[in-house]
């Protein structure tokens, strides 16, 4: 019998990673042993980033809720401690959106929290 030989799925695998290392600087989107090192950071970054999103975000939300508190005359930390005395369930992100958006609606917000302290 005659020996089958890899090409086929060896160039599938190398046209498969040189795909996606297009739009790469230089060598790395053409030659496939450098461009299968930027594909794998990239994708080490990506995933890394996928999880500093999620906590960027958080950080974005509490710093608007503290800048909204303030104008408030109240501090971030009492506010949401406040917040959860008076039984109110509302997550950061719609805070941030409500204290942006609507602000008469966070004024409420907090002397709904100032009174259940």
């Amino acid at each position: 019998m005659a020996r089958i030989k890899g090409a086929l799925a060896t160039r599938k695998r190398r046209n498969r990673t040189l795909k996606l290392a297009k739009g790469y600087f230089g060598g790395k989107s053409r030659l496939f042993k450098t461009a299968k090192e930027a594909v794998m950071k990239s994708g080490q970054y990506a995933y890394i980033g996928r999880r500093l999103k999620k906590r960027d975000f958080r950080r974005l939300w509490i710093t608007r809720i503290s800048a909204a508190c303030k104008a408030n005359g109240m501090n971030y930390s009492t506010f949401m401690n406040g917040l959860k005395k008076a039984n109110i369930t509302l997550n950061r992100k719609m805070l941030s959106e409500i204290a942006i958006n609507d602000a008469a609606g966070f004024t409420a917000l907090t002397e709904k929290a100032k009174a259940a302290l």
